[in-house]
C-alpha cells in the first residue's frame, strides 16, 4: 500500500506506461520520476523531461547515466508550459511535481499561471488511454497559493472529458503532498 504521493504516482505510472511508450516528465527535478519512467518505457520508448534549472537537468542526467537509461531521454531546459513546442502527441503519460527542487533554492518554484498552462498542454498531448499525474507539494515556505489555484482549476475540468482523482493524506502532519490523477474519459 502506498503511503505517500510519490508511491501513488508511481503505482499509476506502472498501470498505464508500457515498453515503447512516449511520456513526459514535466518537472525533471532530481530525476527520480524520469528514471522510473525510463525503466517503464524501456529502450524502445522515449521520455522528454523539462526543467527550468540547469542544476536539475544535470542531476537528472547523472542519475540516468548511472543506470544506463540516458539514451531514451531528451532533457529540455525550458518551462513545462512550453512542452507543445518540443513534443507532438499523443503521449501516454505526463507527470508533474509542483513546488521547488528538493535541496535547491526555495525561491525558484513553480507558479500557478505556468503550472495551469502546462496542465492544459499536457491534456492536449495525452492519448485516449493516457494519464496526467500531479504531485502538489505545498508545505513549508511556498506553494499554498499555487495549491489553491491548482485545485480550483482542476474542479473546472469537464467531467464528460476528464476524471480527476485527488489523494490527500488528511491525518498526516506538515502539509503532505497531494497526488492527483487525471484521465481522459473514453469517447
Amino acid at each position: 500500500m502506498e503511503t505517500n504521493a510519490l508511491g501513488i504516482t508511481h503505482r499509476y505510472m506502472k498501470q498505464v506506461i508500457q515498453s515503447g511508450d512516449r511520456v513526459i516528465d514535466a518537472t525533471a527535478g532530481n530525476g527520480h520520476d524520469t528514471l522510473f519512467m525510463a525503466k517503464l518505457v524501456g529502450k524502445n520508448g522515449h521520455i522528454t523531461a523539462f526543467d527550468i534549472q540547469p542544476q536539475a537537468l544535470e542531476n537528472t542526467k547523472k542519475r540516468l547515466e548511472k543506470e544506463a537509461v540516458d539514451g531514451q531521454v531528451t532533457l529540455i531546459l525550458d518551462g513545462h508550459q512550453n512542452m507543445k513546442q518540443y513534443v507532438e502527441g499523443p503521449v501516454k503519460a505526463v507527470t508533474f511535481n509542483f513546488g521547488y527542487l528538493p535541496g535547491g533554492d526555495h525561491h525558484i518554484c513553480t507558479h500557478a499561471d505556468t503550472s495551469i498552462a502546462a496542465i492544459l498542454a499536457a491534456l492536449e498531448l495525452i492519448s485516449e488511454d493516457g494519464m496526467v499525474l500531479l504531485g502538489i507539494y505545498y508545505g513549508g515556505d511556498s506553494g499554498f497559493e499555487e495549491k489553491d489555484a491548482l485545485m480550483a482549476f482542476l474542479k473546472t475540468l469537464d467531467p464528460h472529458e476528464y476524471s480527476v482523482l485527488c489523494h490527500d493524506f488528511i491525518n498526516y502532519p506538515n502539509c503532505p503532498p497531494l497526488a492527483v490523477r487525471i484521465i481522459k474519459e473514453k469517447r
